[in-house]
């Protein structure tokens, strides 16, 4: 099983198919937003490849924070479950669901 920080977050989706995740990073002096939804991963603010084996989340990137919202996800009116986790926070969450 692949344990990038990419998969797991995916895996914790299939998991949890009534959350999204919303992911914001950064790599190097760029910053993006990832929206993760049962078991895939798209960019919120640059070009998703159509290949799934490019990681939309790579291992160099680094989690500022991840937002838990209940599906389904409306941008205008998101329904928060937990905001700006950290890393450490959501690590927990993937232990206790097995992932």
């Amino acid at each position: 099983m692949d344990n990038s920080i990419g998969k797991r977050l995916e895996q914790y989706t299939v998991k949890r198919p009534q959350e999204v995740l919303l992911v914001s990073i950064s790599i190097a002096d760029d910053q993006d937003k990832i929206a993760v939804f049962k078991g895939f991963s798209s960019s919120l603010m640059q070009s998703t490849a159509f290949d799934p084996d490019v990681p939309v989340l790579p291992d160099e990137a680094k989690i500022i924070s991840i937002d838990r919202i209940a599906s389904p996800y409306n941008p205008e009116s998101p329904r928060y479950i937990q905001q700006g986790i950290s890393w450490e926070a959501m690590e927990a969450l993937l232990l206790e669901v097995g992932i």
